[in-house]
């Protein structure tokens, strides 16, 4: 069983940063797939941004050039560094862990980012 906790969401004005984290809990086991999705009102949950194990990511054409998803000398931390917030940005914010072994997918209880104009 793993325990993600999402920290660092706020409300910020439009142009201003944020940095979200995403901390696991409860396996030995390292996660291979790290994922940002967000829920935004009027919008199906989309996916912002992925990092798998050997350092490969991918960020959602809306946020390139803006959020950046890295995990910096932790195991088991993973961090969405978000600049130039527009308030199409707001929403939910959720992390998502992905461990291949035995097929095991956990979801946070996500954390708010709301950016005014």
């Amino acid at each position: 069983q793993v325990q993600l906790v999402e920290s660092g969401g706020g409300a910020v004005q439009a142009g201003g940063s944020l940095r979200l984290s995403c901390a696991a809990s409860g396996t030995d086991l390292s996660i291979d797939n790290w994922g940002w999705y967000r829920q935004t009102p009027g919008k199906q949950r989309e996916l912002v941004a992925t990092l798998v194990s050997g350092g490969t990511t991918n960020h959602a054409d809306s946020v390139k050039g803006r959020f950046t998803i890295f995990r910096e000398n932790s195991e088991n931390t993973m961090y969405l560094k978000m600049n130039s917030l527009k308030p199409e940005d707001t929403g939910v914010y959720y992390c998502n862990a992905i461990i291949a072994a035995g097929y095991l997918e956990y979801w946070g209880q996500g954390t708010l980012v709301t950016v005014s104009s």
